[in-house]
């Protein structure tokens, strides 16, 4: 758990900071209209930068208690180990630099009514909120799973550490041995995301464990870029044939009712069905991020209502909800898409402090997916607001065709990883 001392506090707020902290006196500048953003995701710090340089003179506060940020996106690269975990990770420091406070401690509660969020040093107060928490899962919708057996079965879905632990299974695992990878109902974070699991760690037992498999047990019957997907399995890891390394099963079969992490045992589908892994990865069903939950943001869904043209909260005022944890229609949960409503949403704070309206938003989202080695696939949407939601441009955007040769394949395949770098350094690099 990260902790963090008065003395320390006070040297990161700085001594000019804008804060309205219960027994602290800081100096606040006059009419600078205060900012609190809750989550140093993707989110949390594209909508940061964003303020920062459409309204210099704004007083920002960024609550991120983790000194440091993994990507989940390019996280499965880790597993087949392609990458080094330290790679998809970033810090904070620079936002200092650029005038944007970062305070390394949690949201404890929000008072939408008095406009402050209480933290453990005291309270912030805030003319407008950005909660941007990401998600958490709901450990109560799978029998035998939890937050305890996900040391043993993990679901490496956020926190480094559970990359990691599924990382070392793997390596440890027999050959010959199966790894199950449980894919939840929509919605949940970056759809795409279970399928490019299965393809790098089918991609890593290729080269090591040959004997082994993948099985996917899906509580859907169909996913993104299924067709592309499994065009790349049957290319490179003989997907329909007696020695494929991967083998998909939807919802009459896969749906997961149960595990037993002491049989190493997953039960699914309309039988109730037993499957046996060496290596078993649980997918939970997921929902919008606890602070959210316990301060009146979401519905009964799990997830936070929004006004899709701004990202104000439906349920408070003042009060903005961006990135996985609220409903944006059908924009998918991912990176893309929450740095699309971050850029958004500044600009609809930026319109309300002067008692102004936006026009009409554009929204994008842009998703690679690595199969293999010098083997990638995408899918770019433009989205536009249709009355209350947030739908499709017909005919916007992008998907790798199906005919695509193998020279564009590999063409994707460096444009996934150009794409990673170049995004993550307009987020977490020093420059605005």
């Amino acid at each position: 758990m990260f902790t963090i001392t008065r003395r320390q506090f006070i040297k990161l707020a700085g001594s000019g900071a804008a804060l309205s902290l219960v027994g602290m006196p800081w100096t606040v500048q006059a009419n600078s209209p205060k900012i609190v953003i809750i989550g140093g995701g993707i989110g949390g710090v594209t909508t940061a930068r964003e303020l920062i340089q459409l309204h210099p003179q704004l007083d920002i506060t960024l609550l991120e208690p983790h000194p440091v940020y993994h990507t989940c996106f390019m996280s499965n690269e880790v597993l087949s180990g392609e990458r080094p975990l330290e790679s998809i990770q970033f810090g904070y420091e620079f936002l200092q630099k650029r005038g944007i406070r970062w305070l390394p401690v949690p949201a404890l509660a929000i008072d939408p009514v008095t406009k402050k969020v209480k933290i453990p040093e005291g309270e912030l107060s805030y003319d407008r909120l950005v909660v941007s928490p990401g998600i958490q899962f709901r450990w109560d919708q799978i029998e035998g799973y939890g937050k305890a057996v996900s040391e043993h079965l993990p679901h490496a879905w956020s926190a480094p550490s559970q990359v990691a632990l599924l990382r070392q299974q793997l390596e440890a695992m027999p050959n010959g041995g199966t790894v199950i990878i449980t894919v939840p109902p929509h919605p949940y974070r970056c759809p795409p995301a279970p399928y490019e699991r299965a393809s790098q760690i089918a991609y890593y037992l290729k080269q090591y464990k040959p004997r082994s498999k993948v099985l996917i047990l899906d509580a859907k019957d169909g996913f993104p870029k299924q067709q592309l997907f499994m065009q790349g399995w049957e290319e490179l890891y003989g997907f329909k044939t007696e020695h494929s390394l991967i083998e998909w099963l939807p919802s009459q079969e896969g749906k997961v009712l149960r595990v037993d992490a002491q049989k190493m045992a997953v039960y699914a589908g309309e039988l109730e069905e037993e499957y046996k892994g060496s290596v078993i990865n649980v997918i939970p069903p997921q929902m919008a991020g606890q602070i959210a939950i316990d301060n009146d943001l979401s519905d009964d869904t799990g997830w936070c209502p929004v006004n899709k043209k701004t990202f104000e909260s439906s349920r408070h005022p003042d009060v903005y909800v961006i990135g996985d944890a609220c409903d944006a229609s059908q924009m998918p949960k991912s990176a893309y898409s929450a740095h699309s409503q971050a850029k958004v949403c500044a600009l609809a704070i930026v319109a309300s402090l002067k008692g102004e309206e936006i026009s009409t938003p554009a929204y994008l989202n842009t998703c690679y997916s690595v199969l293999g080695k010098e083997y990638a696939i995408s899918l770019s949407t433009v989205y536009r607001l249709v009355g209350d939601s947030i739908a499709p441009v017909e005919g916007s955007g992008g998907l790798t065709p199906e005919q695509a040769s193998a020279e564009d394949k590999k063409r994707e395949y460096l444009y996934a990883h150009s794409w990673f770098l170049n995004f993550t350094q307009g987020i977490f690099g020093g420059e605005l």
